[in-house]
C-alpha cells in the first residue's frame, strides 16, 4: 500500500494514477478518515501524557481524593480514545489497501492495446510450423484427454523427453540465476490470506486466480512470488544483508477465470505448471530498485538468448499493470503457429508497496527503518517455455532441436 502521508499530500495525483489503472477509489474518504483518525491519535497522546504527569505528582507519596478521581477519568478517557483508534484503523486499513501503486509519468496510458514495444532479438521464423499440441499429442509427450479425466479442463500430463526438458530448463535457469547471486529457495504450496493480500493478489482481478481451501485460513500459490514476499513478514533487515535475492522455484496454482477470451489453447493457459521466479529484496530507494528491474529484465534477457527464442520487449501500460506493481516490463517470445508475439515473462518494480502490506523493513547505518522495495521476475514457466521451444526449434522432420545450453543437462540428447 502507499504511504497515507504521500497520498494526502498527493491526493489528485494518486486518484488520477488509480484511475488510469482502471481502479475506481474513493481518495475523498480515505483523506477525511485519516484526518478524524489523526484527531483521535492526538487526544490520546494528550491524555496519556495528562496520564503520565498525574502518576509523576504524587511520586511514592499516597495520592489525594483529588489525584485518584483525576487519575480514574483520565484512565477512562484514554480507553475510551484507544477504543476509538482501534475502531478508526479497522476503517481506514481497507481503505488504504484499496490504493493501487502509482507509475512513472513515462508509461503509456490505456490498456493492453497500448503496451510500447521497446527492443527485439531474435529473427521470427514464418514458415509453418506444428503447434505444440498437435505436435505432442502426435507423440504422446502431452496429454490433455487423461488430464481432463482425472482433475477437469485445462490440467495436464507431460511425458517422456519433455519432462526431461522441463528438468533442464530448470537447471539451467537456476544456475544461470545462482551465477548473478540468486540464492535457490523452494517454498510452501499454500499461504495464508494475509500473505496472499498483502502481495496484492487478492485486487480485483487477482483473486479469480487464486485457489482457496474450505475451512481453512490458506490458500494455492499463485506464483512462488507470493511466498517469498511473506518470507521476510514483519522482519528488520540490517542494511548491509541487502540486497537480497531469491530464485524460487514451485508449482502455480491459477483458477484463470474469466481469462478465456484470451490466447488459451493448450499448454498456454493452464490450472498448474511449473515456475522458477527471481525476487529481490532492496533499500527503500528508487534508483537503486530501478536498477535492479533492469539486472532482472537483463537476466530474462539472457535467458532467452541462451534459449534461441526470439523475442521482443514490451513496457507495460498504466491499464494493464495490475494493483502491486509501479513498473513492469513483459517479454514476449514470438510463435511461428500463431504469427504472433505472446507473453514469456515478466519483470515488475513494486517499490515499497508490498512491504508495508507485510510490514518488511530494514534498518541503516544509523538505526533508521524504512520499507525495503520488491521485485519479482519470471525465470522461466515450463508451461510456455515448453510453446517457445517447440515452435520455434521444430525441424523439417518434425524433431525438437535442443538448445545447446540445455543438451549437457539430458545427457547431450540434441533432439526429441
Amino acid at each position: 500500500m502507499l504511504d497515507i502521508k504521500f497520498i494526502r499530500e498527493n491526493a489528485e495525483l494518486v486518484a488520477e494514477k488509480a484511475k488510469q489503472k482502471g481502479y475506481e477509489v474513493n481518495i475523498n474518504s480515505l483523506i477525511k478518515n485519516d484526518a478524524s483518525r489523526r484527531d483521535v491519535l492526538t487526544a490520546l497522546e494528550a491524555n496519556q501524557q495528562l496520564k503520565n504527569e498525574n502518576a509523576a505528582e504524587t511520586g511514592n507519596s499516597k495520592p489525594t481524593p483529588e489525584q485518584i478521581e483525576r487519575g480514574r477519568q483520565i484512565k477512562e478517557k484514554v480507553a475510551e480514545l484507544e477504543a476509538e483508534l482501534e475502531k478508526a484503523d479497522k476503517v481506514i486499513r481497507p481503505l488504504l489497501e484499496s490504493v493501487p501503486n502509482v507509475f512513472p509519468d513515462d508509461t503509456p496510458l490505456g490498456g493492453e492495446e497500448a503496451n510500447r514495444e521497446e527492443k527485439k532479438w531474435g529473427e521470427p521464423r514464418r514458415d509453418n510450423v506444428k503447434d505444440h499440441v498437435t505436435w505432442g499429442e502426435e507423440r504422446g509427450l502431452i496429454d490433455f484427454e487423461r488430464g481432463a479425466k482425472v482433475a477437469g479442463a485445462k490440467f495436464y500430463f507431460l511425458k517422456g523427453d519433455l519432462v526431461r526438458l522441463e528438468l533442464a530448463t530448470f537447471q539451467f535457469a537456476l544456475e544461470l540465476a545462482a551465477k548473478h547471486g540468486f540464492t535457490p529457495i523452494t517454498v510452501p504450496h499454500l499461504v495464508n490470506t494475509r500473505t496472499v493480500s498483502g502481495t496484492g493478489f487478492l485486487a480485483r482481478g487477482e483473486e479469480q486466480q487464486i485457489y482457496k481451501i474450505e475451512n481453512e485460513d490458506l490458500n494455492l500459490i499463485a506464483t512462488a512470488e507470493i511466498p517469498i514476499t511473506g518470507y521476510h513478514a514483519d522482519e528488520i533487515i540490517e542494511a548491509d544483508k541487502l540486497p537480497l535475492l531469491y530464485v524460487g522455484l514451485s508449482p502455480a496454482y491459477r483458477m484463470e477465470a474469466g481469462a478465456y477470451g484470451k490466447y488459451s489453447k493448450g499448454l498456454y493457459r493452464v490450472h498448474q505448471f511449473n515456475k522458477l521466479e527471481l525476487y529481490v529484496f532492496c533499500k527503500g530507494n528508487l534508483d537503486e530498485s530501478e536498477q535492479w528491474q533492469q539486472k532482472l529484465v537483463a537476466l530474462e534477457e539472457e535467458l532467452c538468448q541462451a534459449l534461441e527464442v526470439p523475442y521482443r520487449l514490451v513496457r507495460i501500460a498504466a491499464g494493464d499493470l495490475g494493483m502491486p506493481a509501479y513498473k513492469k516490463f513483459d517479454i514476449e517470445y514470438w510463435s511461428p503457429a500463431g504469427k504472433e508475439y505472446r507473453e514469456l515473462m515478466s519483470c515488475s518494480n513494486v517499490t515499497d508497496y508490498q512491504a508495508r502490506r507485510l510490514n518488511i523493513r530494514y534498518r541503516s547505518a544509523e538505526g533508521k527503518t524504512t520499507f525495503v522495495h520488491t521485485l519479482n521476475g519470471t525465470a522461466a514457466a515450463f508451461s510456455r517455455v515448453a510453446i517457445a521451444l517447440i515452435e520455434n526449434h521444430q525441424q523439417a522432420d518434425g524433431k525438437i532441436k535442443i538448445p545447446v545450453v540445455l543438451q549437457k543437462y539430458m545427457n547431450t540428447q540434441s533432439e526429441i
